[in-house]
């Protein structure tokens, strides 16, 4: 078994490599803090893990919380303690030596998910459901950009976004509000061309990737990656099923527009055009 995970990582490297070697030329850059502000530390296993939202990364920092001695268990730790707690430190809160050495010797990770389920999750976790953040900052934005005849209650309060509004706000190169991390491309969050990841782990074969992860670095036998589902755990999890009859709304020229989008991700990551 560990030798066909093994087998895999090498070809999702091998793939991630080859892509960045044919599509960027800035493979030489330097690495500035702004390249490692996603990426949380974890000292006493040497971990450092790209956070990728909606790609199982509220359970992955309760695992670094674990593993770091902040928590006896992943059950223990709330939501909001894993998110605003400040208790995993960034790699960007490093000077400049303790950042390349951190970067030179310890294990550097990524957990990703196939583009579109990705884009989908964040689209219903942020605005379908109440959230003090993005309705009354992208919400009202996008409604008032790309709906005709808005009502005033909804400008008001920027709930209720439709998914082809969201697409067209994500597809506008002059967007009325900025890029968000719950929908940038992993690419740019991870910066995969710079920083040579030792491991590639996908959200489709979570358990699996994650616990073949736990083993490689010597994790404590009774630590096993959390099952449960973060946010509004009595929904059904985005799934392909799901994910199309979202995109089934939009037009032929919008799917594939967001498709374009996220080209370099489905390419790196090995996802297939859906």
């Amino acid at each position: 078994k560990w030798k066909s995970l093994y087998q895999i990582q090498r070809e999702r490297k091998q793939i991630m490599r080859e892509t960045c070697s044919k599509y960027k030329s800035n493979n030489r850059r330097i690495i500035t803090p702004y390249h490692v502000s996603r990426i949380f530390v974890e000292d006493k296993y040497r971990v450092l893990y790209c956070e990728v939202p909606k790609a199982g990364c509220s359970n992955w920092k309760r695992v670094l919380m674990v593993l770091n001695g902040l928590a006896s268990s992943t059950k223990d730790i709330q939501h909001n303690t894993v998110h605003y707690g400040n208790y995993l430190k960034r790699l960007d809160g490093f000077d400049h030596k303790g950042i390349y050495h951190r970067l030179n010797t310890y294990t550097k990770m990524l957990f990703i998910r196939e583009p579109f389920e990705k884009l989908v999750s964040a689209f219903r976790d942020k605005f379908e459901h109440p959230n003090n953040y993005y309705h009354p900052v992208f919400g009202k934005a996008i409604i008032s950009r790309y709906r005709v005849n808005a009502t005033k209650e909804a400008l008001r309060t920027g709930s209720g976004v439709k998914f082809k509004e969201f697409i067209q706000y994500l597809l506008d190169v002059h967007r009325p509000v900025g890029m968000d991390i719950h929908w940038d491309h992993v690419n740019r969050l991870c910066s995969p061309c710079l920083i040579d990841y030792d491991f590639v782990g996908k959200f489709e074969s979570m358990e699996e990737d994650a616990n073949f992860f736990l083993h490689l670095i010597g994790a404590p036998q009774n630590l096993t990656f959390p099952k449960f589902k973060d946010r509004h755990s009595n929904e059904e999890r985005t799934t392909t099923k799901i994910t199309q009859q979202y995109f089934a709304q939009l037009s032929p020229s919008q799917r594939q527009r967001s498709y374009d989008f996220y080209y370099m991700d489905y390419l790196m990551f090995n996802y297939s055009k859906p």
